[in-house]
């Protein structure tokens, strides 16, 4: 079995989307899906599953959720190795002794048409980007809530993102290298 980890945007925010991690994990075992641990209210998941593809993953899940709850959330699906990858090619390693100023959005898809000039207009000078295939790094020193760069990034992207905080990444990274029973 591989180990995957989903990224659920918009849930349990602002009284919208509500989702009980427990009533979550008890979805997502229903679908046959091992060893399903949450990680905070805003959805992070880590479980084990015999799938082939992150997409088909991510569809079964937000039809789940439809299903028992009546909405249907943005679920980002990677692999462990994903996850590792993003840590591995994280370009401000100085930051994660802050984690909470470091932010990583993991992209749906590559971004084939970012407005560069739009990101670099909208930072500020405490902050800095850098753009992969996958995911979008910001490191904002003046904190994430202020940042106009960090509100505007999937506007400025064209694709759909969901963003977690270095610590945040850090203990699901954790997480899915941890043996399971």
């Amino acid at each position: 079995m591989k180990t995957w980890i989903a990224l659920f945007r918009g849930i349990n925010v602002g009284g919208n989307n509500l989702l009980p991690m427990a009533e979550l994990r008890n979805d997502l075992e229903s679908l046959k899906l091992k060893h399903v641990r949450t990680y905070i209210q805003s959805g992070n998941v880590v479980f084990q599953s015999n799938a082939k593809t992150a997409s088909s993953l991510s569809k079964k899940i937000r039809t789940q959720v439809e299903k028992q709850h009546g909405f249907k959330p943005q679920v980002l699906v990677l692999s462990c190795e994903d996850l590792q990858a993003a840590i591995q090619s994280n370009p401000f390693p100085d930051a994660t002794a802050h984690p909470k100023t470091l932010h990583f959005f993991f992209l749906e898809k590559p971004a084939t048409d970012p407005d560069i000039d739009a990101l670099n207009n909208a930072k500020s000078p405490a902050e800095n980007f850098r753009l992969t295939d996958r995911v979008f790094f910001l490191h904002s020193q003046d904190g994430f809530a202020r940042s106009k760069l960090a509100s505007n990034v999937e506007k400025y992207l064209g694709v759909v993102v969901t963003a977690r905080n270095y610590r945040t990444v850090e203990k699901l990274a954790s997480m899915a290298e941890q043996e399971t029973p």
